[in-house]
């Protein structure tokens, strides 16, 4: 077993697309830790919905043996890390398990901005960057330029790149030296007491959770009774083992392995990502730095359509969240849509993978409502609280102001289309701080949004007016108050909770008219006509009205005097104005589902 100064743990950050899943499967390869009879592309990659959309969802880390050219064998631990803003925390905590990592720019796009973006989480932590340019062999490959990008944007020295092609295997000899060469060996602990921190976690069905953990000092074996600091709660060690990918179960775990521990932790909500495990007996005097328990950004509510599955989308979302420990979610009903779930997610990606999961895993038919944030509420009285949820939302005349969730986003295009993304950033409610060339055919902006504004449609429009070469990556920032007002939808003067939204003032009125359009579009017409309004406390900002379904009732009427059809109107008058004060509007589930759609595009 390697000593500590022959243990390297790194891992590989990369834009989306630009190769990290193939380089770990070329050093699979070349290190024969997966022989290439068993090796898939996409190793790494498990799920389906990651094949397909090639992102990682899931970190998955693996040790590999390594004979280096110093005549040394060296234990390297990759642990790979999701690429989206959304799993950002888990991301810190991955690089926190190491002390270098890769960093894979694509030779023919260049620095991009999810690059930057992993650029400073990675300095934040202190890792030692490699940079790697990855498919030289491109036709339109510019690695000078790319060179450039490297030292005037990331400030990194640009003789320190490696060129490679992990698709054919150039260079990956070059990356496993520097590996050894350049990635400082673990630290070390001079008081000898257990230290691990638990950079994820799985529910397997017939051992419970499994927890990935890479040990800072100490030793954990079967056996071992464990402390977890953050929950305080005590469990002994039934198995340890590494990653070979596969689990593969070992005596112990010493200073500078990566991991897996069995204990007998029943769900992922015991133990948190960033927590740190201890010896119970001898326990640690802090934990490692950095906790924090993760805190969902964006809410939706998720229903089943058929509202007698509500019983087996339970099950579903307990089955999915014993792997996925982000999630939250809390029953709720609504009046137009029955039984559901109020469901919490790291970000829109989280929200989008989550409902895809539903479908597809567990062949739940759902519909989604129209994603939100959390807001902060300071009453005139000054108390604070938070709201995830229009209805929450107390009456307007105690509001003294809200305030909402920002972003500080990162966005590089091409010079042609600076103008229009300005135009988009300044309709979305965002201020441009700042812009930097990176060569001479693109721009980085800085802008500060609101985190409501890009959350449905901003990445996509940002690509349709690059025409795909623009790319956008984001961190959290501080709350902001704004002039934000609570909408409701009014349908024959009854509130409709599924419409209620929480949006700026400026926005409210066309807002109000897309909904109340759409909604004229899809309610059947009545024997009375339907008024559809958009109001803000008791301001009606917006108003569509269903016609009513005529009827003739002078047809019976030949001739004679017009009082006699008057009077026939007068009375079909009162009686449609009597309907309408008791009548109640059907609306179909179909209408519900349509205008949620919509609003959703």
């Amino acid at each position: 077993m390697p000593v500590p100064s022959n243990i390297r743990n790194f891992c590989i950050i990369a834009h989306v697309d630009h190769g990290k899943t193939t380089l770990s499967d070329r050093l699979l390869q070349t290190t024969n830790t997966i022989s290439t009879r068993v090796l898939t592309d996409q190793h790494l990659d498990s799920m389906d919905l990651e094949r397909e959309r090639g992102i990682t969802i899931k970190a998955h880390p693996v040790s590999m043996n390594y004979r280096a050219k110093d005549g040394k064998d060296y234990l390297l631990n990759l642990i790979d890390t999701p690429g989206h803003v959304d799993f950002a925390y888990e991301v810190s905590r991955s690089l926190s398990a190491c002390e270098g990592a890769l960093l894979i720019i694509d030779a023919a796009q260049g620095v991009e901005a999810q690059t930057v973006a992993n650029v400073h989480l990675a300095n934040k932590q202190g890792l030692k960057l490699i940079p790697v340019i990855n498919k030289i062999d491109l036709p339109n490959a510019d690695i000078e330029t790319v060179k450039k990008q490297i030292e005037d944007v990331l400030a990194i020295p640009a003789e320190e790149a490696i060129l490679a092609s992990a698709k054919n295997g150039i260079g990956i000899d070059e990356i496993l030296e520097a590996i050894v060469a350049h990635i400082p060996p673990p630290p070390d602990f001079a008081d000898g007491l257990t230290r691990a921190l638990v950079f994820d976690s799985l529910f397997d069905t017939y051992r419970g959770v499994v927890t990935y953990v890479r040990v800072f000092s100490g030793e954990l074996r079967a056996g071992t009774p464990i402390l977890l600091m953050g929950s305080n709660s005590s469990y002994g060690v039934k198995e340890v083992g590494n990653f070979t990918p596969k689990m593969n179960k070992t005596e112990v775990l010493l200073p500078g392995h990566v991991g897996y521990l069995i204990a007998n932790i029943k769900t992922t909500q015991e133990v948190k990502i960033g927590e740190t495990i201890t010896n119970s007996q001898r326990p640690a005097p802090e934990q490692l730095p950095g906790f924090k328990h993760i805190t969902p950004m964006v809410f939706s509510g998720i229903y089943p359509i058929d509202t007698g599955d509500f019983e087996a989308l339970r099950m579903a979302m307990g089955k999915l969240q014993l792997n996925d420990a982000a999630l939250t979610y809390t029953a709720e009903s609504s009046v137009a849509l029955g039984f559901g779930f109020r469901c919490g997610f790291l970000g829109l990606l989280h929200m989008e993978i989550v409902q895809e999961r539903l479908r597809r895993e567990y062949q739940m038919d759902i519909i989604a409502t129209y994603p939100s944030v959390v807001y902060e509420v300071t009453k005139t009285n000054g108390e604070k609280f938070m709201i995830d949820n229009p209805m929450q939302m107390p009456d307007p005349s105690v509001i003294e102001s809200i305030a909402e969730p920002m972003v500080k986003a990162f966005i590089m295009v091409p010079n042609d289309n600076i103008g229009d993304i300005m135009q988009l950033v300044m309709e979305k409610r965002g201020i441009c701080e700042h812009t930097e060339s990176l060569d001479a055919r693109r721009v980085m902006l800085r802008c500060d949004l609101p985190l409501n504004e890009i959350l449905v449609d901003f990445n996509d429009r940002i690509k349709s007016i690059t025409r795909g070469y623009g790319s956008m990556d984001y961190e959290y920032a501080p709350y902001r108050v704004g002039d934000l007002v609570k909408m409701d939808m009014l349908v024959n003067a009854e509130p409709v909770d599924a419409f209620s939204c929480i949006v700026d003032r400026s926005k409210a009125e066309s807002r109000g008219r897309h909904i109340a359009a759409k909604l004229k579009e899809v309610i059947q017409p009545h024997l009375f006509k339907i008024a559809i309004q958009a109001a803000i406390g008791g301001k009606i900002i917006a108003r569509e009205d269903v016609k009513s379904v005529g009827k003739n009732v002078t047809a019976k009427c030949y001739g004679g005097d017009i009082s006699r059809k008057r009077k026939l109107l007068e009375k079909q008058k009162e009686g449609k104005k009597r309907m309408k004060s008791i009548g109640s509007v059907d609306i179909p589930q179909e209408a519900f589902i349509a205008v949620l759609k919509s609003e959703s595009k």
